[in-house]
């Protein structure tokens, strides 16, 4: 398949990933917007559930849609871990990553578009449009050093398991369910640090639109989830990877 293909591929899914998981966040994890009567808020809303859920479904429909057209990465860091797991190559890196923020970028403005539709939308709290934080933008008020291990450790596991499961020794066609449900468990451990990141071009679409103070954070969620998904690579290829070699006489064994 051609690189141009192939990243149209990745621009689109990346723009679904943040579609699909910010814009849960952003449009429909807290509804009503206003108090009811009783002071419940949230009677219709998704909640911390239902965000991570999100994400994790467009993980897994996107895998199934591209997965065989770009190996549907989505993700910066999934770029450069399976760059480090010798999985994909140096020279792809660049187009991918560009295509990846940009999708990202235009899902973020079309969320911050449709919000700002609603009598009374406007870019306040600690995490508007679904953005990644640390100190007072971290939603539970977590350090920067907190988040960074946060996104560092999350990171690391999400390539393991992606590693793992896309390796040719796994079952066949079950990979999408174990990274949707993967990065939905991400979602749930960690939307009370960092809001989740593990994604730059996650963190990047929506920052763009959030003003200058968010964006200006955005170094960490680049830094720690490359880091996370790099070591990942290394260690599964140095310690688990099994070479052509190795499996033939495995198989004759």
């Amino acid at each position: 398949m051609p690189l141009t293909k192939r990243c149209i591929a990745e621009f689109i899914g990346t723009f679904w990933l943040v579609f699909g998981g910010c814009g849960s966040a952003v449009l429909a994890a807290a509804f009503p917007y206003t108090a009811a009567p009783d002071g419940n808020s949230n009677f219709f809303g998704l909640g911390f559930l239902g965000v991570s859920l999100a994400f994790g479904l467009t993980v897994l429909t996107m895998a199934y849609a591209i997965g065989h057209i770009s190996g549907c990465h989505l993700n910066p860091a999934v770029s450069f871990g399976l760059w480090a797991g010798k999985r994909f190559p140096g020279s792809e890196l660049l187009p991918y990553i560009i295509a990846q923020v940009l999708g990202g970028a235009l899902a973020g403005g079309l969320i911050f578009l449709i919000a700002s539709g609603r009598e009374g939308f406007a870019l306040t709290g600690s995490n508007p449009l679904a953005t990644n934080g640390f100190g007072a933008h971290s939603p539970g008020g977590y350090t920067l050093v907190a988040c960074f291990i946060a996104e560092v450790v999350l990171t690391f596991i999400f390539l393991m398991i992606i590693l793992g499961a896309t390796d040719r020794r796994a079952p066949q066609g079950f990979a999408p369910i174990a990274i949707g449900m993967a990065l939905t468990l991400i979602h749930l451990i960690s939307i009370p640090v960092t809001n989740t990141s593990v994604n730059p071009a996650r963190s990047t679409g929506v920052a763009l639109f959030a003003g200058v103070e968010l964006l200006s954070q955005v170094w960490l969620f680049w830094l720690a989830p490359i880091l996370g998904a790099v070591l990942a690579g290394f260690l599964y290829n140095s310690v688990f990877e099994v070479s052509p070699l190795e499996e033939r006489v495995r198989e004759h064994v």
